[in-house]
């Protein structure tokens, strides 16, 4: 708790730094604070257990199990209320003037935000929810404002939910036989039952990985759309004061869930105002301390005084940093629809370090909007605190696909004591009589070489061993080949044999000395939350069959840091960890032997946590002779980790297992599987449709059509 209190002082400290004026308003509100003790409103523990509402069920959204009742000590709640005076989220409703602050109450940001009421009311009008229909999963995505009269702007991580390129154009994903479609609703406002839903009638572009997270999405003419809001062509100041709106949603990943309740009520999904400043530009990409939630994602970011947009919200950490693509760069990219047939031209790939800064706009920014209409805005503070009480139960392994929620992730939790404890062989002659992955292991089908690394071939680790260079780290029963730039396998691929398997007893995780440690992630990104656990990409149980001395063997290898990954700390569960059971299920009965390859896809532009690019999503291919065919056949997995990492802002999906072509995999991980990729049960299929979720093992594909 303590820690919560200095982070909180810091921020509140930043923001008074920033910001003299207001600086003295939360000066002055903390000493009234302290004056009244635990007399103050909202000062001091809650008075018992309050159970916290459910949340709205929504496709996709995580309704929270109840956790154990827990009061905040008294010394946090004065910093609360503290920064929701400093940086309050207001609400929005009836289009109506009026401003409610309640106990966080602040006069400075009352006068700000009276004196833009116009400049709000316009971009407000022009800011929607945008809504699916058709997809398996979420009902809405993101946020989206016009910047054009008939053109939204929004996030790529947004408009990929629904949207994808094929060839020179961008179309609609389908799902379960249906075309998607999607609206904005201009409303979506709490308490208010009406709609302003417009149909987004065409993708217009959807920007590259390696550029700004941008889309832009043509809408059907109405005649009661709003005026688009003004991108800004001026220089963007540190300390400009701005507003973020948006349609925050409640994020089950934060563990403070009782301070996110505090600054932001149980209030969610619904239109919000958020005041704050600029903090600065980095690497390209406009920062500011506006609170905001996942669900913001394609906010826009609106300069105070002039009304216009300077920048397009897509990432953040609660309470720590924002991001948004600078209104210059939205600008460029806008100018470049009518080009090559009414398509931006692809932006080149950012440099890994990503500290390019964005190109300037080479045409002027949109002519400005006319006067904003009559109607006018409401914002009110909510300060209820919530509390969870109860516990949820993850102990199920069952998964099952729910229509109106998702299942709730488990909570934070602490890293094992052997986590921290790294062992180093002493010599690399230890290593010679490991054999390593087996290519002719499924006698009855070819042999399945390793995979061939094509994309990043010169980032291979080659080493000296026994007298020749090898690319090859050789364990009991299964092999990794090494990234050096990324210090992470390019993959790791194993032989099992389910009917000699043996239980073991996990050891601690050990350098491999056959390689310089410095290419190896020892402890950088690991540890208790918010740092990451190590996960195996060959499971510790995968290599322990044979012999009992050899089971003991291939477990302890699983445990070296170059079969690991950095992963959220609940990331195995579901169907991803049970995959290879499923499998063994399904092949040969008197042989029960598969062979799995696991890996990372690496890519230039994952997010840097702790010093370490951290891997969004992964992969996994299974080969296996079938029970019911007796021929050799493969599956290919992908989960993803990216709805989760913690600075991105986009929370409605979770751990969710897709099975993919292994042609689909070979091109996003930059790697071959040579002759495997004929075995493939998914065929020359075109992946069109989007791949909904696997809900059970049931839904697996393990034949080939006609089959």
């Amino acid at each position: 708790m303590d820690e919560q209190v200095r982070r909180l002082q810091a921020i509140l400290s930043r923001i008074q730094g920033a910001d003299p004026t207001l600086g003295e308003e939360l000066q002055s509100k903390r000493s009234d604070l302290a004056k009244a003790g635990p007399a103050a409103p909202g000062f001091g523990p809650m008075a018992g257990p309050t159970a916290m509402p459910a949340a709205m069920p929504m496709a996709g959204m995580a309704v929270e199990g109840v956790a154990a009742a827990r009061a905040p000590m008294p010394q946090v709640v004065p910093e609360t209320i503290v920064l929701r005076t400093g940086r309050p989220v207001l609400r929005v409703f009836q289009d109506a003037a009026k401003l409610e602050f309640d106990d966080a109450e602040s006069e400075i940001w009352r006068s700000r935000l009276k004196k833009a009421k116009k400049q709000l009311t316009q971009a407000i009008r022009a800011t929607g929810r945008i809504e699916l229909a058709h997809h398996p999963r979420f009902q809405w995505v993101g946020t989206g404002w016009l910047v054009d009269p008939e053109v939204v702007v929004t996030n790529r991580h947004v408009a990929n939910e629904f949207g994808r390129r094929r060839g020179d154009r961008f179309v609609f994903r389908s799902s379960f036989g249906d075309t998607m479609t999607a609206d904005i609703d201009f409303l979506e406002e709490h308490r208010r039952a009406e709609s302003r839903a417009v149909r987004l009638v065409e993708i217009l572009h959807i920007e590259e990985e390696g550029g700004p997270d941008l889309a832009f999405l043509r809408v059907e003419p109405s005649d009661e759309l709003a005026q688009p809001i003004r991108l800004s062509a001026r220089a963007v100041q540190a300390d400009d004061q701005v507003a973020v709106i948006g349609y925050p949603a409640r994020d089950s990943r934060i563990p403070d869930q009782d301070l996110m309740f505090s600054i932001f009520g149980d209030v969610f999904d619904k239109k919000r105002l958020a005041p704050g400043q600029v903090t600065g530009l980095s690497h390209g990409l406009l920062q500011h301390d506006c609170s905001t939630l996942g669900g913001n994602s394609g906010s826009v970011v609106l300069h105070l005084d002039s009304g216009e947009a300077l920048g397009l919200h897509f990432a953040g950490r609660f309470l720590e940093a924002n991001y948004a693509v600078p209104a210059a760069l939205v600008a460029d990219r806008f100018s470049r629809l009518g080009r090559s047939e009414g398509r931006p031209a692809p932006a080149p790939p950012q440099p890994e370090d990503n500290a390019s800064a964005p190109p300037a706009s080479s045409t002027p920014a949109p002519s400005p909007a006319t006067p904003p209409s009559t109607h006018t805005v409401s914002f009110s503070i909510p300060v209820k605190l919530q509390i969870e009480v109860g516990s949820p139960d993850f102990g199920s392994q069952a998964v099952t696909l729910q229509t109106s929620v998702s299942p709730a992730l488990p909570g934070p939790r602490r890293a094992n004591p052997a986590d921290d404890l790294i062992e180093t062989e002493a010599r690399p002659e230890d290593y010679a009589d490991r054999a390593g992955y087996d290519p002719a292991f499924l006698a009855e089908g070819p042999a399945i070489p390793l995979p061939k690394i094509e994309r990043d071939a010169g980032e291979v680790v080659e080493f000296e061993f026994a007298g020749k260079k090898e690319m090859e780290l050789r364990y009991t029963h299964f092999s990794v080949v090494m990234h050096r730039k990324r210090r992470l396998c390019f993959y790791s691929a194993v032989n099992i044999d389910g009917k000699n398997s043996k239980k073991t007893v996990r050891p601690g995780w050990r350098t491999d000395p056959r390689i310089p440690a410095n290419l190896q992630i020892i402890k950088e990104c690991y540890g208790n939350e918010p740092k990451f656990s190590r996960g195996h990409m060959t499971r510790r149980e995968d290599p322990a069959w044979g012999s009992k001395a050899l089971a003991n063997l291939g477990c302890a290898d699983s445990m070296h840091v170059t079969n690991a990954v950095p992963q959220m700390q609940s990331f195995n569960a579901g169907i991803w960890l049970g995959l290879e059971d499923y499998a063994l299920q399904n092949a040969r009965e008197d042989d029960m032997r598969i062979t799995v390859l696991t890996g990372p896809f690496l890519h230039a532009n994952d997010p840097i946590r702790f010093g370490v690019k951290i891997p969004r999503s992964f992969w996994k291919v299974i080969a296996f002779v079938h029970d019911q065919t007796g021929k050799l056949c493969a599956s290919g997995y992908t989960i993803s980790q990216d709805n989760v990492i913690p600075e991105q802002e986009f929370v409605f999906g979770e751990y969710d297992t897709h099975q993919r072509s292994l042609r689909h995999i070979e091109q996003k991980a930059g790697i071959s599987f040579g002759g495997l990729t004929s075995r493939d049960v998914m065929g020359d299929e075109d992946e069109e449709a989007l791949s909904a979720p696997l809900s059970s093992f049931s839904e697996i594909r393990l034949l080939s059509k006609g089959a």
